[in-house]
């Protein structure tokens, strides 16, 4: 049942307004870091020509947003690179070999989804301060990557089930060793699949609050969503450049989402030898 011309505009008009909503304090974030903060208080009514930048270069020039954001780039990248080429290794382990060591893996890979991260900050907070990595960048990386590695080992392994082991078998006959079949033939043809596991552990990583606020107390290390905290310490009465940090925090991960949502639907490879 098609639907007419109007009924085709009061759908998308319902849409767009469940999308204003769903996002008003987005919004709202965005539009507020462009007043000032007298402006957020004293005023009720909102006019384009109260709009200015002020607040940005205030974060950007006398604050320490920049360091934070490197901070955030460091600790993010760091942990992607790792939990990708650690569970992409996991994940053509299950995909391609049988046995009883690795069933009891990836058992044990659904029981370490289901255990809570909270419940280990403890004993993990005293192994890093007798390994002197507390308020150091490699503790979060590490914790990161470890959190990130059951979800990302069961997003590879499904990519890899999609790939024929004809090609494997087909490289092996030319001289290809099983490693050399993985990195030369495998990866690459999971390609949007490695690029989507990348990402989500980037985003992981880059949005995350607790673990890094218990970790990273020195300033000097802290992460973008701590730093913020810190804002609201120093600053605590300049709500228009809590407003800019916030939404300039936000574009990283904004962005990133756009550019995932084409591999997000990772068809399955036809069949490159015919049987």
């Amino acid at each position: 049942m098609s639907l007419s011309r109007t009924q085709t505009w009061l759908l998308f008009a319902a849409l767009v307004i469940i999308v204003l909503l769903v996002n008003l304090p987005i919004i709202s974030t965005v539009l507020n870091s462009l007043r000032s903060t007298e402006d957020l208080f004293s005023s009720r009514s909102f006019s384009l020509n109260d709009l200015s930048f002020d607040n940005y270069f205030y974060v950007s020039q006398r604050t320490k947003f920049w360091q934070f954001f490197g901070n955030s780039l460091l600790v993010s990248v760091s942990a992607a690179i790792l939990g990708v080429i650690l569970s992409s290794l996991a994940g053509y382990a299950l995909s391609r070999y049988q046995g009883l060591i690795i069933s009891s893996y990836s058992r044990i890979l659904l029981m370490i989804q289901m255990f809570p991260l909270i419940l280990a900050i403890i004993p993990l907070f005293i192994l890093f301060r007798n390994l002197s990595l507390i308020n150091n960048p490699l503790s979060v990386i590490l914790i990161y990557t470890v959190a990130n590695l059951p979800f990302a080992t069961w997003m590879f392994k499904s990519f890899f089930d999609g790939i024929p082991r004809e090609l494997e078998e087909a490289a092996a006959v030319d001289g290809c060793t099983p490693l050399q079949g993985f990195v030369r033939i495998v990866l690459p043809l999971a390609g949007p699949g490695t690029i989507a596991v990348a990402i989500f552990a980037f985003l992981l990583a880059f949005n995350e609050f607790f673990i890094a606020n218990v970790f990273l107390r020195n300033e000097v290390n802290m992460t973008l969503p701590v730093g913020i905290q810190i804002f609201t310490q120093q600053y605590g009465s300049d709500w228009g450049s809590l407003m800019a940090a916030a939404t300039m925090t936000m574009l990283p991960t904004f962005f990133l989402f756009l550019f995932i949502q084409k591999y997000m639907l990772y068809g399955a490879i036809g069949t490159g030898v015919k049987g």
